[in-house]
């Protein structure tokens, strides 16, 4: 998978750049990289998939971002695989649970599995990365991920951004940055 650069914009109409206070006429779009930097960092994110009924479901999970992707696993039972299955469609999000400070991520896209043995590696090693010893020690959260997914347990995807949004708040200054990426799935 090769990592797109997106086309950046800041949307005024959900800015402080539209309602000034001091400091929103310094206000710009989020850089992609400082948005992937943000996702590498974070712990937990929420998944949002649809059910065959056309209902949402969403829940949390972790999530690693590598090679121009978002991966998560999950077990060939739980609701999210059954959905995906019948609808790849999903949004992944990403945040800071409040309004004086952070930036709060958003990537949509259509999840695809990844069965190959050799990419399988190299997303363990970036889970290994970014959750160390939840991972890593036997007295980890997620011990045995890896092994999970080797084994055919678990599922993992990769949902490669169509768009993605991050909503930055910084006091009482605001901005929301839309990503758009030219290879949109439709």
């Amino acid at each position: 998978m090769t990592p797109q650069q997106p086309r950046t914009e800041l949307d005024a109409r959900y800015s402080s750049a539209l309602n000034p206070r001091p400091g929103a006429q310094d206000v710009t779009a989020t850089d992609w990289a400082e948005a992937q930097r943000r996702m590498r960092d974070a712990e937990v994110f929420w998944i949002t998939t649809v059910r065959p009924d056309g209902r949402l479901h969403v829940t949390p999970l972790i999530a690693a971002w590598h090679d121009g992707a978002l991966h998560f696993s999950t077990g060939r039972g739980e609701q999210k695989a059954k959905n995906l299955a019948g609808n790849p469609r999903c949004a992944l999000t990403t945040g800071h649970n409040s309004l004086s400070e952070g930036l709060d991520i958003v990537i949509e896209g259509t999840a695809e599995r990844v069965t190959d043995p050799a990419r399988q590696e190299e997303v363990i090693a970036a889970f290994e990365e970014q959750y160390a010893d939840h991972i890593t020690s036997p007295e980890g959260t997620f011990f045995g991920f890896g092994d999970h997914i080797r084994g055919g347990d678990d599922l993992l995807f990769a949902v490669a951004p169509a768009t993605a949004y991050s909503f930055g708040h910084d006091g009482r200054v605001f901005s929301h940055t839309r990503f758009t990426f030219q290879d949109v799935r439709r």
